[in-house]
């Protein structure tokens, strides 16, 4: 997987999550429909830009958008 391709997914899961609110996981894989490495690589790059947050509630992991 190219740099560039991880940083379309990270750019395409930010703007679900900024227009849906606090989405799990198994939600971002429904509606991206992309794969459990690929979600991983784009929450980390978003991580790393400090564009996320992540919230854990019940053994369930949240993440939501961060307003800069």
């Amino acid at each position: 997987m190219k740099k560039n391709e991880i940083g379309l997914n990270a750019g395409k899961i930010w703007q679900i999550i900024d227009k849906s609110g606090e989405l799990t996981i198994n939600e971002i894989k429904k509606i991206t429909e992309l794969n459990d490495l690929e979600i991983a690589l784009s929450l980390g790059w978003l991580s790393r830009e400090d564009k996320v947050y992540f919230t854990e509630l019940e053994d369930t992991m949240y993440i939501g958008t961060i307003d800069n």
